[in-house]
């Protein structure tokens, strides 16, 4: 018969399982860690460096998060959390709501402790690494001509509209058609970013401000075009293949049954130590060639990937070393981006009826160059259009959820997945020769 301590330890263990949690902690155990770091705060002791910073981004950006994962029309349509978190942080600072003493840890860490490259460097080496081998090399010979003609098209057009009600071509281009096709916040708006500001001898946060609203509206936009496309398929049967991509049965976009050992302490280890290596390999190569070091740093891990070279253990290590990354830091490195790189004043002048009007061309241009290019690579045009032009022009793995969720499309995740991955990164190769064709 089992001790009173025992089943009041199983009814605690219950209790614990249905409430409701914040960064998979119940309640009073959030409020406990934030009432630390709050007093901490005000009582101006906060550590400098990573001890201090970690746990107060950490626990802002899971506040700001639910704040965002709950709100009406921006959970839907803007992205949820990763906007509040960059908005909400922004404004804090700025209006000086956090202390400067606080402000000055947050940002010194961001920048110059390189929690924002260190975090890219997981993003792309695991996102990279952790791909079904057969379906990246085999599948990608059809479906990257797809995602290739989204990206032109939606470039094409904004260059053009932007030239005719002058915004500029050039700027079309650059600030709002490359950061949408980018692939997110992470991987895409954030380096591309660094790279136009050290290029463009422009500040980072100046282009990080234009470009961050591009990203939500057109987010906003993707969502919407996702449910009328479902709609035109609905009306137009030969246009959709009702959650099938291939018009013509293939056996390259199957997935391999690659069963992964699992998460180990060694693996996060091999996992850290691979990512940074990549980072600092792209830097070595960037000393002799003409080319960004994020560009050789996606070039150099695809390549491994590609080659096979890696054991599989490892290249699992980078996978979940990258998840890890992505799930416990990403609400701390956007309170970094609101707190270092975010200008309000130039997000608020961002927004006017050309932005919007451009914004919308991007969009217009993923799905119309994707679905006619996707049509001849043997896809179903609504399909293609789905997965490689909107799941292009949205913010990523969230992006993903919402625009095939939008177009009751949930069995296309996997190519959605090499949109936002592969094609994230081949825009950020694509910037590099953008950049030294305009400048």
């Amino acid at each position: 018969m089992a001790s009173i301590n025992e089943m009041t330890s199983s009814s605690n263990l219950i209790q614990e399982e249905q409430e409701y949690k914040i960064m998979g902690m119940s309640i009073p155990v959030f409020l406990t860690f934030s009432m630390i770091v709050a007093v901490a705060t005000v009582m101006g002791v906060l550590p400098k460096g990573l001890v201090g910073a970690v746990p107060f981004m950490m626990v802002l950006g899971a506040i700001l998060n639910e704040v965002g994962n709950r709100t009406p029309i921006i959970k839907d349509f803007f992205g949820g959390g990763p906007i509040v978190i960059i908005f909400g942080s922004a404004a804090l600072f700025t209006y000086q709501i956090i202390p400067t003493a606080v402000t000055d840890i947050v940002v010194t860490f961001t920048k110059a402790g390189g929690f924002l490259n260190f975090y890219i460097a997981a993003l792309i080496t695991g996102s990279i690494l952790g791909m079904d081998r057969k379906l990246l090399m085999k599948a990608s010979l059809r479906y990257l001509p797809a995602i290739l003609g989204g990206i032109v098209v939606a470039l094409g057009l904004v260059g053009i509209v932007g030239g005719l009600i002058g915004y500029g071509v050039k700027e079309a281009i650059l600030y709002i058609g490359v950061p949408i096709m980018g692939g997110g916040m992470g991987a895409g708006a954030v380096p591309l970013s660094e790279m136009f500001g050290e290029v463009m001898k422009v500040d980072v946060s100046k282009m990080l401000s234009i470009m961050i609203p591009a990203l939500a509206m057109g987010n906003a936009m993707a969502i919407v075009a996702a449910g009328i496309l479902n709609r035109i398929g609905k009306k137009n049967q030969k246009l959709t293949g009702n959650g099938e991509l291939m018009r013509i049965k293939d056996e390259d976009f199957k997935a391999t049954d690659e069963k992964k050992s699992g998460v180990t302490l060694e693996g996060m280890a091999l996992g850290m130590l691979m990512a940074t290596s990549f980072y600092v390999l792209g830097k070595i190569l960037g000393a002799f060639l003409p080319i960004h070091s994020y560009a050789l740093m996606i070039i150099s891990v695809a390549a491994v990937k590609a080659l096979g070279i890696l054991p599989r253990k490892y290249e699992e290590g980078a996978f979940y070393f990258f998840r890890f990354v992505m799930v416990a830091w990403t609400p701390a490195l956007l309170v970094g981006i609101g707190a270092a790189y975010t200008d309000l004043a130039a997000v608020i002048s961002a927004f006017t009826l050309q932005y919007i009007i451009l914004v919308a061309v991007v969009i217009f241009g993923a799905v119309v160059g994707s679905g006619f290019v996707g049509y001849f690579m043997g896809f179903y045009p609504i399909e293609s259009a789905i997965t490689a032009g909107l799941c292009m022009a949205n913010m990523g793995g969230t992006g993903d959820v919402a625009v095939l969720s939008a177009a009751k499309r949930m069995e296309l995740m996997p190519f959605a997945q090499i949109s936002s991955r592969l094609g994230g990164a081949f825009i950020i190769i694509l910037a590099t020769a953008l950049l030294k064709l305009f400048m």
